[in-house]
């Protein structure tokens, strides 16, 4: 029996507050229809659309960044240029000095990319069904999930079923996730598919992200909201910085 990675949950059920058009449902159903032929699984994953997740291609890169994350998870720190190899294999695109605390965890790592500087702290998970692109900057603290992947919310749609060589699958689709320049997600965060976090946004411990959050804003809570804006007065004085008059 195939099953698409651990069914356990990561913030990956559907937001409740989401509403397709028909017109998107009926592609969708099209697609599954055949109507979709001659575009792979994965075309259909990166494009937001109902897969089916046992296909042999994307159980080939799922394993692969499995046994990249299983090298660098067991990497040691004295090892630190093997440790940077095996996270530019990993990501789909990473920029200089990029920093994770083993251990971490992908679905694919290919159809992620982080910008410069991006440190994350131990525990990472990113669950790369669609597309998650991280900008500069960005830090993450321990424990923090991505997850783009989402489920349908009816039963009946969501179970495991039987293929025509007798294996059993389920149907998903994915929603992508863009994480600004100089973002902070603190511990214990879950950002959920089909969100964008803008520049210099701070997310407080224990958050659940399930909508957009404007730039330079601090947000917290379950689900994720604004508290204030981050302004001059948050400025600290840093050392070899002049005191203010």
């Amino acid at each position: 029996m195939t099953i698409h990675h651990d069914k356990m949950a990561y913030g990956k059920l559907d937001p409740l507050r989401e509403e397709f058009s028909l017109e998107r449902l009926n592609d969708m159903a099209d697609a599954l229809n055949g109507e979709g032929e001659g575009r792979s699984e994965r075309e259909k994953m990166l494009a937001g659309e109902l897969y089916d997740p046992s296909d042999p291609e994307l159980s080939a890169l799922r394993a692969r960044a499995r046994r990249l994350a299983r090298a660098y998870n067991d990497a040691g720190e004295d090892e630190p240029e093997r440790r940077r190899e095996l996270l530019r294999e990993l990501f789909g695109g990473c920029g200089e000095n990029i920093t994770c605390e083993p251990p971490l965890r992908f679905d694919y790592g290919c159809n992620t990319t982080v910008g410069e500087h991006f440190f994350a702290n131990f525990n990472l998970v990113i669950l790369d069904c669609g597309p998650v692109k991280i900008g500069s900057q960005c830090f993450f603290g321990p424990n923090v999930t991505i997850a783009p992947p989402v489920h349908p919310l009816l039963a009946e749609d969501r179970g495991m079923r039987p293929a025509a060589d007798g294996h059993w699958f389920d149907y998903e689709y994915a929603k992508p996730v863009t994480i600004g320049d100089g973002v902070w997600l603190a511990s214990n965060v879950v950002v959920c598919g089909g969100v964008t976090i803008g520049d210099g946004a701070v997310i407080g411990a224990g958050s659940v992200v399930t909508r957009d959050i404007p730039p330079r804003v601090f947000a917290a809570g379950n689900p994720c909201r604004v508290i204030r804006p981050l302004t001059a007065a948050d400025k600290m004085r840093l050392p070899g910085e002049p005191r203010k008059e």
